[in-house]
């Protein structure tokens, strides 16, 4: 008499497909360098903005430009939020669509916990917040800046940290910040949007949808796309929802596989993946650390003036929410998607190891500056500077010593790593089944 076999249990943050590595390994690479150009940014804002010279980085950071005719009549500053930002949403919008059509994450299984972590480091900073400033007048409005996780400061915590962090932690954290980005572009568009001009933006939608034809069409001449790229964000910048949000839909429309007499997929990478390259090194090595650098530069006031800050309720709020809030809610959306699915951890790694990235994800920078500004203003946003430079700090001073303890590990699974990636050039990751279908 035969037994049925019992099905094969999946793997939480087990390694993923070789090409999906490979793509990463580049993502992250470019990333880091990004990440080590926005602290040099932001160091040097604080540094200019504490000087005696604090006058002229204001004066900088304030200067008007543009024409007002066109509603783009903007300081520097808002320039850097507004427009190069837009760059960054692009690249996003990119590496999402690619993530989900192309990428690890089209298989359902393997999606399910990035998405579910990102969810729960959405909620519970948010939710904790809301918590420690409730009955503060105004201070409501601020719910979503602790929400964020800043995926350039973080991966330049790690090129520091986590020189043989394993493969799939690294791709885990990258994935959870690309969700964590579409969440927040979601949080931006519905809940930061004072007033809505229809007219400038349904010329914004026709203008995308030309744009979106084009691109279908593999056209990539940027003589044709650029103004019409431009177009479509002064367009959506006018209408009163935040220009980021073009960056995303831009990205969006473009086509991650190759058309059918290209090739299709096997014929190479698609138009997103080649717009991809040509854009990131922009989006992280010029337009967040500008927008840092004209964000992160916040008078303290000395002793006093910092000590003052640490008691708007709204600094505390903003610091639990990314030093406890985001690793608790990633954490128990992490341990109960892998409950409820009946997935085992990797047998490399252990929940130290997750506890470790989650509390690296309350890096919550770029984004959380940004919202901090849509929430408060420029001008009312000196605290919240406050809050989200010590709460990013805290995070990654906390996440070091984690994942310090942890490194005499990872080195051995990097060395396991290595020795599959040296086997005939092509790492051994994937067990199937007797169907043939991959057990990731």
């Amino acid at each position: 008499m035969t037994h049925p076999v019992p099905p094969r249990r999946s793997v939480l943050l087990g390694r993923g497909s070789w090409g999906e590595a490979r793509r990463i390994a580049d993502i992250l690479r470019k990333e880091t360098v990004g990440g080590a150009l926005l602290l040099a940014a932001a160091v040097a804002a604080m540094i200019w903005a504490n000087s005696p010279w604090a006058g002229a980085y204001e004066t900088l950071r304030d200067l008007r430009i543009g024409p007002e005719a066109l509603h783009l009549n903007l300081s520097l500053a808002g320039w850097a939020g507004d427009g190069l930002l837009a760059v960054f949403f692009f690249v996003a919008g990119l590496e999402l669509k690619r993530e989900f059509v192309a990428g690890d994450l089209r298989d359902v299984r393997r999606a399910a916990v990035p998405i579910a972590a990102a969810l729960g480091g959405v909620i519970v900073p948010a939710l904790l917040y809301l918590l420690i400033t409730r009955g503060v007048e105004g201070a409501g409005k601020g719910w979503a800046i602790p929400t964020a996780t800043d995926i350039a400061f973080a991966l330049a915590v790690l090129a520091v940290i986590g020189r043989f962090l394993p493969t799939a932690l690294r791709t885990f954290l990258l994935t959870l910040a690309v969700v964590d980005d579409l969440v927040a572009i979601v949080i931006i568009a519905l809940f930061y949007t004072d007033h809505l001009a229809p007219v400038p933006l349904a010329a914004a939608l026709v203008l995308l949808a030309v744009f979106t034809v084009l691109v279908q069409r593999r056209v990539r001449s940027a003589w044709l796309l650029l103004p019409l790229a431009a177009a479509v964000w002064a367009l959506v910048h006018a209408s009163g929802v935040h220009a980021t949000v073009a960056g995303v839909l831009l990205g969006f429309a473009v086509p991650v596989l190759r058309s059918h007499d290209a090739g299709g997929p096997e014929a190479g990478p698609g138009l997103a993946e080649h717009f991809e390259h040509r854009f990131r090194p922009i989006s992280a090595g010029v337009a967040v650390p500008v927008f840092a650098f004209f964000s992160a530069g916040v008078a303290l006031g000395g002793l006093d003036g910092l000590t003052g800050a640490f008691g708007d309720p709204v600094v505390l709020g903003v610091v639990a929410g990314l030093v406890a809030g985001k690793p608790i809610g990633i954490m128990a959306a992490t341990w109960l998607t892998a409950r409820f699915t009946r997935a085992d951890l990797d047998e490399d790694l252990a929940w130290v190891d997750m506890a470790g990235l989650s509390v690296l994800a309350g890096i919550g920078f770029t984004v959380s500056l940004l919202i901090g500004e849509l929430a408060f203003g420029v001008e009312g946003a000196e605290h919240v500077k406050v809050a989200v430079l010590t709460g990013s700090l805290t995070a990654a001073l906390i996440a070091t010593v984690i994942l310090r303890l942890r490194n005499r590990a990872y080195r051995r699974i990097h060395e396991i790593e290595t020795a599959d990636l040296d086997h005939d050039g092509i790492p051994d990751v994937y067990e199937t089944d007797e169907a043939g279908t991959a057990d990731a």
